[in-house]
């Protein structure tokens, strides 16, 4: 008979992702480009998870798979207990509606609404959404709802950005470089936003960067080379971001 503790998964390692096997092959006229080449990975709920690699290494082919932006060529993909490679269409849409936040390196703010209007525009087709000022308020930003973009820094749109994604409170943030726009200082900032976010609402946080100093926030670090992932690292300590440098 099982212990107690056998029983089910513990919280703090109940799992997000996992996904075997997963393939990606691109065919442009007579090429093929192999950018995930079998690849087996399981990730926890509420991890964080840095991806580094150089260039056409697979990991934004890997980041759009599991965001539901992009399907593999072959292998499977669980998101909790849901395979999503079994999806059609529509359904992959709601999975990624209800369950995914993505914040890039460039804002993609529209200039004529305020930063609250902005967010509002994420809530208002979630199912369970933050009210705006609130998101705002957790990434430092509650005096500022009523700016437009081109009265923030830079460093404060991409909080929007990260207000906006938060607001509809998904299990998952997806970050592709949200730091390659911004200077050290203010990058800083917007890291330790999104380690906010980890904490206070338990989001499963993955962040691509070339910057491997950031990396020390992470739970994990996984390196990928040639479509694959070439190695996993373990921090045994994560630090803060307000310590990283670059």
């Amino acid at each position: 008979m099982q212990g107690e503790g056998e029983n089910s998964e513990t919280a703090a390692n109940a799992r997000a992702f996992s996904g075997r096997d997963l393939s990606k092959i691109y065919i442009t006229g007579e090429t093929e480009v192999h950018a995930l080449r079998g690849v087996d990975f399981d990730i926890r709920k509420g991890e964080v998870l840095v991806l580094l690699g150089p260039s056409g290494s697979g990991k934004s082919t890997w980041l759009n798979i599991v965001g539901g932006l992009d399907r593999p060529t072959s292998g499977t993909l669980h998101y909790e207990d849901n395979e999503l490679t079994a999806l059609d269409d529509r359904d992959l849409t709601r999975f990624r509606r209800a369950q995914i936040g993505f914040i890039f390196q460039f804002y993609n703010l529209i200039p004529s609404l305020t930063a609250e209007e902005n967010v509002r525009l994420v809530t208002d087709i979630a199912e369970d959404p933050m009210d705006p000022a609130d998101a705002l308020g957790l990434v430092g930003l509650a005096e500022r709802r009523h700016h437009f973009p081109a009265q923030l820094s830079g460093g404060e749109q991409q909080r929007v950005a990260v207000a906006r994604a938060i607001a509809k409170q998904p299990g998952v943030l997806l970050c592709d470089e949200p730091t390659g726009a911004l200077d050290s200082s203010t990058g800083v900032r917007v890291l330790e936003t999104l380690d906010t976010a980890n904490r206070e609402l338990d989001t499963t946080l993955l962040i691509i960067t070339h910057n491997a100093g950031i990396a020390a926030m992470a739970d994990r670090v996984f390196h990928f080379l040639d479509g694959k992932i070439a190695r996993i690292e373990n921090n045994t300590h994560r630090i803060s971001p307000s310590e990283i440098t670059w």
